[in-house]
């Protein structure tokens, strides 16, 4: 399997593997494709692998039956996923900051004391 690779084009591609494989007189028992397919799967996946494993018997357990579970197992997977990373990035979001700067008038001071040089740098720190 794939990175990134849905499960059902696993399953395609698996199947496309095996039929030509049988195009060469190759004979598969279910037990071998079943086992095959556990071993090719990531090892996101160990638990469900494992789960089968321990649970089944891999030599009478249909393949299509074993498709079924890995598509509701990725379907269920993807959804718990896409939960944990929308919930990450609202916790990375920083909270919006706002300043409010008290104004005041004072008669005595003014701006044309101040260089250029001291304005540039006073416009600079508002801005930021």
């Amino acid at each position: 399997m794939k990175q990134d690779e849905p499960i059902v084009d696993m399953i395609t591609r698996f199947a496309d593997i095996i039929n030509g494989l049988k195009g060469f007189d190759r004979k598969f028992t279910n037990g071998e494709l079943v086992s095959k397919m556990l071993r090719s799967l990531l090892k996101d996946w160990n638990s469900l692998r494992m789960l089968i494993e321990n649970t089944k018997d891999v030599n009478t357990c249909p393949l299509e039956e074993l498709y079924g579970t890995l598509i509701t197992y990725e379907l269920n997977n993807v959804e718990t996923k896409e939960k944990t990373r929308r919930s990450k990035e609202e916790m990375k979001e920083p909270p919006n900051r706002q300043i409010a700067l008290k104004s005041t008038n004072d008669e005595g001071s003014s701006n044309t004391n101040m260089s250029d040089e001291e304005l540039e740098d006073l416009v600079l720190l508002v801005k930021k």
